[in-house]
Protein backbone atom coordinates (compact mmCIF):
# COMPACT_ATOMS: atom_id res chain seq x y z
CA UNK A 1 0.00 0.00 0.00
CA UNK A 2 1.65 3.28 -1.03
CA UNK A 3 1.91 5.95 1.65
CA UNK A 4 1.64 9.69 1.08
CA UNK A 5 4.12 12.13 2.60
CA UNK A 6 2.81 12.97 6.07
CA UNK A 7 1.13 9.58 6.58
CA UNK A 8 1.42 8.06 10.04
CA UNK A 9 2.99 4.59 9.88
CA UNK A 10 4.49 2.01 12.20
CA UNK A 11 7.17 -0.64 11.80
CA UNK A 12 6.02 -4.22 11.15
CA UNK A 13 9.31 -5.72 12.44
CA UNK A 14 12.43 -4.78 14.37
CA UNK A 15 14.89 -2.79 12.23
CA UNK A 16 18.64 -2.77 12.90
CA UNK A 17 19.93 0.80 12.81
CA UNK A 18 23.71 0.21 12.72
CA UNK A 19 25.01 -1.08 9.39
CA UNK A 20 26.15 -4.71 9.43
CA UNK A 21 27.94 -5.61 12.65
CA UNK A 22 29.83 -2.32 13.08
CA UNK A 23 28.57 -1.88 16.65
CA UNK A 24 29.36 -5.44 17.66
CA UNK A 25 32.95 -5.16 16.39
CA UNK A 26 33.46 -2.06 18.52
CA UNK A 27 32.19 -3.88 21.60
CA UNK A 28 28.81 -2.15 21.55
CA UNK A 29 25.48 -3.99 21.42
CA UNK A 30 23.46 -3.84 18.20
CA UNK A 31 20.91 -1.02 18.03
CA UNK A 32 17.37 -1.78 16.79
CA UNK A 33 14.17 0.20 16.38
CA UNK A 34 11.34 -1.91 17.77
CA UNK A 35 8.38 -3.30 15.89
CA UNK A 36 5.35 -1.06 16.37
CA UNK A 37 7.34 2.19 16.61
CA UNK A 38 5.27 5.00 15.09
CA UNK A 39 6.60 7.61 12.66
CA UNK A 40 5.68 10.01 9.86
CA UNK A 41 6.56 9.45 6.19
CA UNK A 42 8.73 12.38 5.11
CA UNK A 43 9.57 11.21 1.58
CA UNK A 44 9.35 8.40 -0.94
CA UNK A 45 11.17 7.29 -4.07
CA UNK A 46 10.45 4.48 -6.50
CA UNK A 47 13.38 2.28 -7.37
CA UNK A 48 13.95 2.09 -11.09
CA UNK A 49 14.41 -1.11 -12.98
CA UNK A 50 14.07 -4.45 -11.41
CA UNK A 51 15.84 -7.76 -11.44
CA UNK A 52 14.86 -8.66 -15.01
CA UNK A 53 16.05 -5.33 -16.41
CA UNK A 54 19.36 -5.59 -14.55
CA UNK A 55 19.93 -9.11 -15.89
CA UNK A 56 19.00 -8.07 -19.43
CA UNK A 57 21.50 -5.20 -19.31
CA UNK A 58 24.20 -7.52 -17.98
CA UNK A 59 23.53 -10.06 -20.76
CA UNK A 60 23.62 -7.34 -23.42
CA UNK A 61 26.92 -6.01 -22.07
CA UNK A 62 28.53 -9.46 -22.13
CA UNK A 63 27.22 -10.44 -25.57
CA UNK A 64 27.79 -7.10 -27.30
CA UNK A 65 31.59 -7.33 -27.06
CA UNK A 66 31.80 -10.64 -28.96
CA UNK A 67 31.86 -11.38 -32.70
CA UNK A 68 29.68 -14.36 -33.51
CA UNK A 69 28.96 -16.43 -36.62
CA UNK A 70 25.47 -16.34 -38.10
CA UNK A 71 24.43 -19.54 -36.35
CA UNK A 72 25.77 -18.43 -32.93
CA UNK A 73 24.19 -14.99 -33.32
CA UNK A 74 20.87 -16.64 -34.18
CA UNK A 75 21.07 -18.87 -31.10
CA UNK A 76 21.90 -15.88 -28.88
CA UNK A 77 18.94 -13.94 -30.27
CA UNK A 78 16.64 -16.91 -29.63
CA UNK A 79 18.04 -17.20 -26.10
CA UNK A 80 17.47 -13.48 -25.54
CA UNK A 81 13.84 -13.78 -26.67
CA UNK A 82 13.13 -16.84 -24.51
CA UNK A 83 14.78 -15.62 -21.34
CA UNK A 84 14.66 -11.83 -21.43
CA UNK A 85 11.39 -11.48 -23.36
CA UNK A 86 9.13 -12.84 -20.58
CA UNK A 87 11.19 -10.96 -17.98
CA UNK A 88 10.70 -7.70 -19.84
CA UNK A 89 6.92 -8.08 -19.41
CA UNK A 90 7.29 -7.97 -15.61
CA UNK A 91 10.44 -5.85 -15.57
CA UNK A 92 9.02 -3.51 -12.97
CA UNK A 93 8.15 -6.38 -10.65
CA UNK A 94 11.42 -6.05 -8.75
CA UNK A 95 11.05 -2.33 -8.22
CA UNK A 96 9.23 -0.90 -5.25
CA UNK A 97 8.70 2.32 -3.38
CA UNK A 98 11.19 3.11 -0.61
CA UNK A 99 10.24 5.49 2.20
CA UNK A 100 11.99 7.92 4.51
CA UNK A 101 10.33 7.92 7.94
CA UNK A 102 10.92 10.14 10.99
CA UNK A 103 10.05 8.20 14.13
CA UNK A 104 8.71 9.52 17.44
CA UNK A 105 12.08 8.94 19.12
CA UNK A 106 13.82 11.22 16.58
CA UNK A 107 15.44 8.55 14.40
CA UNK A 108 15.08 8.93 10.65
CA UNK A 109 15.37 5.86 8.45
CA UNK A 110 15.64 6.06 4.69
CA UNK A 111 15.02 3.17 2.28
CA UNK A 112 12.27 1.34 4.15
CA UNK A 113 10.20 -0.87 1.86
CA UNK A 114 6.41 -1.01 1.96
CA UNK A 115 6.52 -4.44 3.62
CA UNK A 116 8.34 -2.92 6.62
CA UNK A 117 5.52 -0.43 7.29
CA UNK A 118 1.83 -0.47 8.07
CA UNK A 119 -0.76 2.26 8.63
CA UNK A 120 -0.73 3.53 12.23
Amino acid sequence: MPYETGAKVKLTRDVQVAANDAGARGGYPALFLAEGLVGIVTGAAKETGGFAQEQAALLEQQIRTGQFSGYAASMLEQFRQQIIGPGAYGAGVGSQIRYRVRFENGFVLDGLGEDWLTQA
